[in-house]
């Protein structure tokens, strides 16, 4: 049976990860019965670019009503999911959502309620989950390899490419993302839960933003435009970033909503931090300390998991995938990764393997790559309270704004 989906947000992960594929790749599952966006221009590029005939919609409640999918697709801004969850499921369908779920905990409640009352389902878009570097971390933790896991140092850093390009976009203010802590590191404490199998209970969390933003240097609105660009390192190019593709969705459609996809780094409305610290206590006693770095000279996620039987050290420096097992004895065991053929596809392959599961579905899930609320509310619990943290200065238990959906966590 042929499944029918509407998707709201036709940005950049809209129109590439899902747009396009349902249409080229999963016809014979799947049919792209109509697209939302609150800039029409950008909605009605997806049907143009694609060249298919696809409704596009700027009033999202119409579209429900004419189209009456089977699933709704959210790929909007984080702090829209929310709206959109909540009104695809009183409308009666399924949602499949990009991570973060949402992006404080007043919606995250409102999303568990709606979705508990309504009985209808949302799945949460967790790529990394799929990741042949992070599938291999999975596999070794739940071997029993380390017996149980007691400590965990997690360190993750962002280059001034990939780093600072959510300070250029609407990502780099609060209201929009809920901050890195929510938007980026959502994805870094899902894998956490996911590698120990376990939920957190206690959060606390220091920030700070000591590279981006704050008129840190002399700069104009946007690159585009800037007087300082030929000097400037962080210069993009938004006529041929990509191939063009920022100049077709983002530069060619702003006239419609007045985005700027290409402003500067350095601008005084930048409210999120480049830099932060984390802390978390999981329900089974395991301790962690996280770190975000935003800035980094290079990319790379270290992660060190000490268990029962030994450490387990990993990391992706210099775009090498490290994993080394020491055991109590002295000995080591490298799990050599030279090998190891990066799949083709968006992110590592991970975005296609994801992709298959969701629309054409699933007989057994042993490693349980597919997240569902609770773990969509897990991941960004943690961002959640490492913000409360943040903002109150003090330490920050789940319970206080999940015990409700989940007592066990008290």
């Amino acid at each position: 049976m042929i499944k029918t989906y509407a998707l709201v947000g036709t940005g950049y992960r809209g129109l590439w990860s899902y747009c396009e594929p349902i249409v080229k790749e999963y016809s014979d599952v799947a049919r792209l019965a109509a697209v939302c966006d609150i800039n029409p221009l950008r909605a009605r590029l997806v049907g143009e670019y694609l060249k298919a005939d696809i409704p596009a919609y700027t009033d999202f409640d119409l579209m429900l009503r004419e189209v009456r999918p089977d699933v709704v697709i959210v790929t909007t801004k984080d702090c829209a999911h929310e709206t959109y969850i909540c009104r695809a499921l009183e409308a009666g369908c399924d949602v499949i959502s990009e991570k973060p779920i949402t992006t404080d905990e007043d919606m995250l409640a409102h999303i568990l309620e709606t979705e508990k009352r309504t009985g209808h389902k949302v799945t949460v878009t967790f790529n990394c989950r799929f990741m042949d570097f992070y599938v291999k971390i999975k596999e070794l933790v739940s071997s029993g390899l380390l017996g149980k896991v007691l400590s965990v140092h997690y360190e993750w850093l962002l280059d001034t490419s990939h780093g600072a390009d959510y300070f250029r976009r609407w990502h780099s203010i609060r209201a929009n993302s809920g901050s890195l802590m929510i938007h980026k590191c959502t994805h870094h404490f899902d894998l956490l839960n996911w590698f120990l199998d376990d939920e957190p209970v206690k959060v606390n969390a220091f920030g700070t933003r000591r590279f981006y933003g704050d008129d840190r240097r002399p700069h104009g609105e946007r690159c585009l435009n800037c007087q300082y660009k030929r000097d400037c390192e962080f210069y993009q190019d938004i006529d041929t970033e990509d191939g063009g593709r920022l100049r077709m969705l983002y530069k060619d459609c702003e006239s419609a909503d007045g985005y700027i996809r290409d402003r500067c780094l350095f601008s005084n409305v930048i409210d999120i931090e480049d830099s932060v610290s984390v802390n978390i206590k999981y329900a089974g006693g395991a301790v962690v300390s996280y770190s975000l770095t935003a800035h980094s000279p290079y990319e790379c996620m270290k992660i060190v998991l000490n268990g029962e039987k030994g450490r387990l050290e990993c990391d992706t420096a210099l775009g090498k995938e490290t994993i080394r097992f020491y055991d109590r004895d002295g000995q080591c065991v490298n799990f050599d990764r030279s090998h190891v053929k990066q799949r083709p596809g968006g992110h590592g392959g991970s975005d296609p393997a994801l992709r298959d599961r969701l629309f054409r579905g699933y007989a057994e899930d042993p490693l349980c790559q597919m997240a569902d609320t609770r773990a969509g509310a897990m991941s960004v619990g943690i961002g959640i309270a490492a913000n409360i943290s943040m903002r109150e200065d003090r330490a920050v238990r789940l319970d206080e704004f999940l015990g409700g959906f989940y007592p066990e966590l008290k």
